[in-house]
């Protein structure tokens, strides 16, 4: 429709915001658009007329622009109940003179629509009509489209700066009682480049998300990160509650084609989007988006319908045992509930799919573990420990779902930040969560030696991923161990009968990388991962001569495991300045024998009746 033009058609429909505001009655409940797409002249006008109103209530989601409601001079004229606090009304709640809905995103429409949560009045944002009379409810869909159907009063503010999304996000203009046209410049939103932490943790949530996967991810500095990441990934998708600017380089450079979705094939499908005019511009009339009501977009059994789901969502401190809270800090309200069980339950349920929880592991400028032996005080439970699945932090990834609460407690202080983990062992100690001879290491001089990280492919094809060893390893280790013939752990440990308890293994996996290094390889079943090879040195720092040992699942021997290890421990040993190593090997022990001595190292042997004690020089190769 022309520019205009609507204007001369609907003119019957057409008030100033000022002729709204005297339909509005004290007492009413009244709901306030979402996030960038907040109705900012509506929402000035409406404090204009509170000089003649009382006690309305004020109902919204997550508003990012000017909420001059929520002060103290209009408590006797707006209640403030959200569902989401946001920074801009967070003073109210500290003030005590705003309410807070603790609710899962997907279960508002239906408060709204059963009645439970009565609507009087809704304050939306829309486009003007187009030649149907269908105005779009732009960048913000969410639970708008639901509050106008439910609303005894829809007032929309027309706004032809506002870009028209598509999708399920239009409400005919008929539905509307009072249109107010103004334009505005739409609320932008500035996402800082994100921090070294926080692009580790993109870097590490990158490792999650397989080709063809379809991701859920919001806005914020850890999106941001993440996008960095994903640019050698082939095919993904995008269902996702909202968005931020991340998303136009995926889609620009071809990361992102939704071409692989299981449902709504081809399109990228979110709730609401928040970032800068660009991104508003770029979704203006673009098909490939496609905007659909909360209802839709955070039902978990929608969600579920897509393969490989990856639901990436934060949290603000998580407990020993996999507890999440991401709402409070303690009895003080911060944020909400918002869509996190909806994506963290959908994605969980979906085939091949991953529930992420992503945290950095301090707060407070380093001085605060999010990682904690319990919660804090007043804190809520937003995700609980029987949802759990993946937790992520600068320091690596916990995998929970499934495990006993001591595999919980490893993993979790496995990746928090050095300087809380004995801290944090102590702490399971006092609660029987470890055992009270769990190692404590010096973690503020350890350093986790990711470039060790590596990938060989054995003579059979079968891809091993190489390592090195994690205390979180223990007990996939002891059961490696037990899974020894007899042979096998004769040719080790020199005896026919041997036990493999907690106090002895946890020597293996807790070790400080530099004095002590293991390696072990993993090999990919069914049901997961399982350890099916390790090898270590233990360093004399004095003389710089380090003994090395292997041991190598049966099942995997003559398969050229041993030769990928040796070369691994040897090459890096060398690097780290190791002069020389010795190993103790046992006649019948054929293979190692025959390892070391195809090494192409200057192997120097001597038998002592027993045993061949093996000595080489690293820096004596004399073949390739």
């Amino acid at each position: 429709m022309a520019d205009g033009a609507w204007k001369d058609k609907y003119s019957d429909l057409i008030g100033t915001a000022s002729e709204a505001m005297q339909l509005i009655r004290s007492g009413d409940n009244i709901f306030i658009g979402t996030g960038c797409a907040q109705p900012q002249h509506l929402v000035d006008a409406l404090v204009e007329h509170s000089g003649k109103i009382y006690d309305a209530h004020i109902i919204h989601l997550l508003t990012m622009g000017s909420a001059p409601y929520a002060s103290e001079k209009f408590t006797d004229r707006f209640n403030m109940n959200s569902f989401f606090i946001a920074e801009n009304v967070r003073h109210a709640f500290d003030m005590g003179i705003g309410d807070y809905t603790p609710i899962f995103l997907s279960d508002i429409p239906g408060e709204f629509e059963s009645g439970r949560i009565p609507l009087d009045v809704a304050l939306i944002s829309v486009t003007p009509p187009d030649e149907n009379g269908l105005c779009s409810f732009g960048v913000s869909v969410d639970i708008v489209k639901s509050a106008a159907a439910n609303a005894r009063l829809v007032i929309a503010q027309v706004n032809s700066r506002m870009p028209r999304t598509l999708g399920d996000s239009f409400i005919h203009v008929h539905a509307v009682d009072m249109l107010v046209p103004f334009d505005e410049d739409i609320i932008t939103v500035d996402t800082p480049a994100p921090e070294e932490d926080l692009r580790k943790i993109g870097r590490n949530i990158a490792k999650l998300v397989e080709d063809g996967s379809t991701i859920e991810c919001g806005i914020g500095r850890i999106p941001q990160a993440l996008a960095e990441f994903l640019h050698d990934k082939k095919d993904l998708g995008i269902h996702t509650e909202m968005f931020g600017d991340w998303i136009i380089d995926l889609v620009e450079s071809g990361v992102v084609t939704c071409k692989r979705k299981t449902i709504n094939k081809g399109k990228i499908v979110a709730s609401f989007c928040m970032g800068s005019q660009k991104l508003y511009d770029y979704v203006d009339n673009n098909p490939f988006f496609e905007f659909y009501p909360t209802e839709y977009v955070n039902d978990p059994f929608i969600i579920a319908q897509h393969d490989k789901m990856v639901g990436i969502n934060v949290g603000l401190e998580v407990d020993l045992t996999g507890q999440v809270c991401s709402d409070s800090l303690g009895y003080r309200f911060y944020s909400g509930i918002g869509g996190q069980v909806d994506f963290i339950r959908g994605s969980a349920r979906s085939r091949g799919g991953k529930a992420i929880i992503a945290l950095p592991s301090t707060a407070a400028n380093g001085t605060i573990s999010r990682i904690v032996a319990k919660l804090t005080e007043g804190s809520g439970v937003v995700t609980t420990r029987g949802d759990i699945y993946y937790v992520v932090t600068e320091y690596g990834i916990a995998y929970l779902h499934g495990k006993s609460i001591r595999q919980r407690v490893l993993s979790l202080i496995n990746i928090a930040h050095p300087k809380f983990r004995n801290d944090l062992i102590k702490a399971a100690k006092a609660q029987k969560y470890l055992h009270e001879d769990q190692i404590e290491l010096s973690w503020e001089t350890i350093e986790y030696p990711e470039e060790l990280e590596h990938y060989d492919t054995l003579a059979d094809g079968t891809e091993i991923f190489f390592r090195p060893v994690k205390p979180t390893d223990e007990e996939a280790l002891t059961d490696m161990l037990y899974s020894l013939s007899s042979a096998s752990i004769r040719k080790r440990y020199f005896t026919h009968t041997k036990t493999f308890p907690h106090r002895d293994v946890q020597r293996l996996t807790n070790v400080d990388y530099q004095q002590d290094l293991a390696i072990v390889g993993i090999a990919p079943r069914p049901d997961g991962e399982e350890i099916v090879a390790i090898a270590q040195y233990f360093l004399n720092i004095q003389t710089r001569v380090a003994e090395v040992a292997f041991i190598v699942q049966d099942e995997w021997q003559a398969n050229g495991m041993g030769t990928f290890l040796l070369r691994h421990i040897t090459q890096t040993a060398a690097k780290r300045g190791v002069k020389k190593f010795y190993a103790t090997v046992l006649p019948e022990n054929k293979a190692m024998l025959a390892l070391f001595n195809n090494s192409g190292y200057d192997i120097k042997m001597e038998f002592d009746g027993d045993s061949y004690v093996i000595r080489y020089d690293l820096d004596q190769k004399v073949s390739d």
